[in-house]
Formats: structure tokens, sequence, C-alpha cells
């Protein structure tokens, strides 16, 4: 966001909130969830809150919503809700909706942050997403975050559902390598950065002695789950090359 001062930052989020579809009673708390806590680090005399307070109540708010919809909508075993629910609400997704947003544009970041424009910034608008939820629904209730988890994030649903994103990926991924390679796959911790309550992991899937796929996320198993379906794309690629390897003949 272009440096300015708080009141020059707090008249654009009027911007927000017409791609929102909602006007906030009390914009403070729409301040409060598009304001990292590098930028107060930053900016301590500020009089202004980070936004992890209302990530955290935003992320319980999303799933309750996203899980009633399931079970009120889809006829399936618990396994398969949790594993739909995952696919909705993971940090890749809640990033689309970001972009959908424009969040970009109105979050609050330290100069450094604002540098960085990869997968970590991919996940603080994840959160951020979160946050703007958790302050929605302080402001109005229930149905109005309702309304808008429905039209951008549970709209989502026939596209997760038809693109397989559900599926568990290390299952799947395990599978296909015990049949074409005969060996078991295993994961391994590449990195994790990050503040306790925000960390961002990338994870390895490897056969044998070979990395065959990457993948990050706010959780180990999300990371495993992005690191499998990387590696299972590659298999696939893989089988239709005129080139195959021995083992996959």
């Amino acid at each position: 966001m272009a440096e300015g001062s708080v009141n020059e930052q707090t008249e654009d989020l009027a911007a927000l909130e017409d791609l929102l579809g909602a006007r906030f009673v009390d914009r403070r708390l729409l301040e409060t969830a598009v304001t990292h806590r590098s930028y107060l680090n930053e900016n301590p005399n500020l009089p202004l809150e980070q936004n992890e307070r209302l990530e955290f109540l935003g992320d319980a708010v999303l799933e309750l919503v996203v899980t009633e919809h399931l079970y009120k909508e889809y006829n399936m075993e618990e396994g398969e809700l949790t594993n739909l629910r995952a696919a909705i609400v993971r940090g890749e997704m809640l990033a689309n909706v970001a972009a959908r947003w424009n969040l970009n544009a109105f979050l609050r970041l330290s100069k450094g942050e604002q540098r960085d424009t990869g997968t970590a910034r991919q996940f603080i608008l994840a959160n951020a997403v979160e946050a703007v939820i958790g302050a929605l629904y302080l402001d109005q209730g229930m149905e109005p975050v309702r309304q808008v988890i429905a039209r951008d994030i549970i709209a989502r649903l026939p596209e997760v559902i038809a693109k397989g994103l559900h599926v568990d990926a290390k299952s799947h991924f395990q599978e296909t390598a015990q049949e074409v390679f005969r060996l078991t796959p295993v994961y391994q911790l590449l990195s994790e950065t990050g503040p306790d309550h925000a960390k961002i992991f990338r994870v390895a899937a490897r056969i044998g002695a070979e990395t065959w796929g990457e993948g990050t996320g706010l959780s180990k198993q999300e990371a495993e789950q992005a690191a499998a379906r990387d590696a299972l794309a590659r298999i696939e690629r893989e089988r239709r090359s005129p080139h195959r390897r021995r083992s996959d003949s």
C-alpha cells in the first residue's frame, strides 16, 4: 500500500468495502483486519492494532460456515467432508479470494514485507482474508458473513470437486509410488519460517533419494498435501512423455 497518513488509508478502505459488498459500522475493525504486525513494528506510535486476533476469530467463523454448508448440502462420510473443507479453506484458495478483493492494495505492511511478493505474501493475504471475515462478523453478525463466504469461498466448491482438489493427495501419491516404483514416499521438512502463530512450512515429497514434488502450507500437513499434489503432477507428466523412465514401463 502506498505510504500515507492513517486517515488517508482509512478513506481508501471504502473501496475494499465496495468489493466486499458491506459497509462497516465500526471502520476500525476493518482497519485492524488489514494491519499486519510488521507495519506496527515499523510504526509503533500509530494508533492501530494488528490483525492476528481477528484472524484467529475469522478462521473459526469461516470453518463453522463452511462446515454447516457441507453438512447440509453434501451427503458424505465425515472423512470426505473433512477433506472438502480442508480444500476450500486452505491458504492457496484464500489467497485467490484476497486477489478477488484486491486485498493486497489495502494491506498495511512494513517496507520489507512490501518487497516480498512470493509465497510469504500469499500466506499473509490468506491470513488477512480470515481477519476481514472476523472483522465483518464482529461488526455485523453471522448472516452478512455467511453471505460473503457463500459468494466468494463456498462458490468454489464445484471447482474443487471437479478438479479433485479435495482428494487425499498423500494417499494417492503413496499408492502411485508403490505401484510405479515399488517404494513408499517420505516427506522432508525443507524450511519452517515465520512467527509461531503463522509459520510457513516447505516440504519435499521424495521417492528414494529423489525429490518429486515440493509444497508449502500453514501446517506441515497442508505442505505435505501440496508436495504430494506436485509430485503426482510430475509423475503424470512423465507418464505422458515419450521418454518414460524404465521403472515406469
